[in-house]
């Protein structure tokens, strides 16, 4: 019977790692598996990613299409349908969201009015659609938009 106390690796599994420039009598002592001269040869050196020898790397091979704005706010989207989960009267804070994994915790909120609402919950995000707003409000419930300069 195998139990924690006698388990092994199989037989080749584990292989002692290779130590060079340990002296002629290893067997890959003085340059140890290095070579004579060249840029590899010496410490320090290594190709830079996406580096090929002097071919024209892929990345600059494939044609650039459209523009990418770095500036662009991402926001993680909430359903009202997923608002449906918290109990009636509860004050839903975007900690809250993140905790119960419906945002992402470095991205703004938004709330879209897909589905419907059926309890009376207030609701404090960075941004939320007119029509679930609507919807929220006519349920019974609060929004309260967060400004970005607070």
């Amino acid at each position: 019977m195998i139990t924690l106390a006698n388990l092994s690796p199989n037989v080749g599994a584990n292989r002692k790692r290779k130590r060079v420039g340990r002296g002629p009598g290893s067997g890959r002592g003085k340059t140890a598996t290095r070579g004579h001269k060249g840029a590899n040869s010496r410490s320090g050196a290594s190709v830079r990613p996406g580096f090929e020898g002097g071919q024209m790397p892929l990345q600059r091979r494939l044609p650039k299409r459209g523009f990418h704005n770095k500036f662009k706010t991402e926001y993680s989207i909430i359903s009202l349908d997923q608002l449906n989960k918290f109990d009636a009267g509860t004050d839903i804070t975007i900690e809250m969201l993140v905790r119960e994994g419906l945002a992402k915790n470095d991205q703004m909120i938004k709330v879209l009015a897909n589905g419907e609402i059926s309890r009376a919950i207030t609701i404090k995000v960075d941004k939320i659609s007119v029509g679930a707003k609507n919807k929220i409000e006519a349920a019974g419930g609060k929004v309260i938009e967060i400004d970005i300069a607070e």
